[in-house]
């Protein structure tokens, strides 16, 4: 990793039955230094009807929340294909195609992970996980998952506390929404 750049964030997200969960921890890091322990990654969009989390540079998260908000209003509330449509712009505009940046949406149906590069993934197991500690919490939260009854919201926050154990780059200020 470059140490001048800036590692932000923990995203995690768990559908189990008819509700969905998106966790984000509160830390920014540049290089070895904690900038920021209070961060919020996780936002509800279109009337609390969609959950979204983003990983990567702040600016660029930031941005490409923005346009699939944009995109979320522009047809009218469809996940799949405001997704898919923001992968496809992100992916053919040049000046989008430098965001360093990943973002997780959610409805009562869906669940999709966007990235850069134009990947549209909606995962096999109803979990998802992006940033540095995102592998930590995705090992975490399936092995909740298939071993135990919790709610998708109790796994999130559970599975987030774990990747803060390991993950230097994840804390434990952790926020929760659930649709």
């Amino acid at each position: 990793m470059n140490p001048n750049k800036i590692h932000a964030t923990t995203i995690l997200c768990v559908r189990r039955g008819e509700k969905v969960a998106i966790a984000g921890d509160g830390q920014v890091s540049f290089g070895n230094t904690v900038m920021k322990n209070t961060a919020r990654k996780v936002r509800k969009l279109y009337s609390d009807k969609i959950v979204s989390g983003f990983a990567g540079s702040a600016a660029d998260a930031f941005t490409l929340f923005e346009l699939f908000e944009k995109k979320i209003h522009e047809f009218g509330g469809s996940l799949s294909r405001s997704a898919v449509e923001l992968a496809r712009e992100w992916r053919s505009d040049r000046a989008l195609r430098r965001l360093e940046a990943m973002l997780i949406v959610a409805d009562k149906d869906e669940s999709f992970l966007v990235s850069g590069t134009g990947d549209v993934i909606s995962p096999d197991d109803g979990i998802l996980a992006i940033g540095s500690g995102g592998n930590f919490a995705l090992s975490a939260a399936r092995a909740l998952y298939n071993h135990t009854n919790l709610e998708p919201s109790q796994i999130v926050k559970e599975a987030m506390n774990i990747a803060a154990d390991i993950c230097i780059y994840t804390n434990h200020n952790i926020v929760v929404e659930e649709i």
